[in-house]
């Protein structure tokens, strides 16, 4: 179970294919006992976030707290994974620089996030290239293509 939060005064034309995206991303991965949450902020939000949890004083487009990383919370019946925090005005410049629809830039983002909230990560090339093979099957299954 997901919920998606718009925490901007921008409309966000983009939230209702998320959410239909973000459905069979939960089933494809089997994470109908995962709860997270997608968060849409502002760039001076994300620049704080940034600022403040990973000591790097810059905006970025996505930022991913994964609580599953807390060894000592254990739950039964379900799995509390985390937020998601995406930079909308962030998406929507990188949406031009890749040249592709704003729609699959923001699914891209949250597919990225949701990745980092269940363990991927990018820091070897190794690593990065196991997450970014998973991320683009996604969209690709969904027919969210370049």
């Amino acid at each position: 179970m997901f919920e998606i939060f718009n925490n901007t005064d921008k409309e966000i034309k983009e939230i209702e294919k998320l959410e239909k995206y973000m459905h069979f991303v939960v089933q494809k991965l089997k994470l109908e006992k995962g709860i997270f949450n997608i968060i849409f902020v502002s760039n001076k939000e994300i620049h704080e976030i940034n600022r403040e949890y990973r000591h790097t004083d810059r905006v970025t487009d996505v930022i991913s707290f994964a609580l599953e990383d807390n060894q000592d919370v254990v739950y039964q019946d379900f799995r509390l994974l985390g937020d998601i925090y995406i930079a909308i005005e962030v998406a929507y410049d990188q949406a031009i620089e890749y040249n592709h629809s704003r729609e699959r830039e923001v699914c891209f983002l949250a597919t990225h996030g949701l990745l980092h909230l269940l363990g991927y990560d990018h820091m070897t090339e190794e690593e990065e290239k196991i997450m970014f093979k998973e991320q683009e099957e996604l969209l690709n299954a969904f027919e969210i293509k370049r």
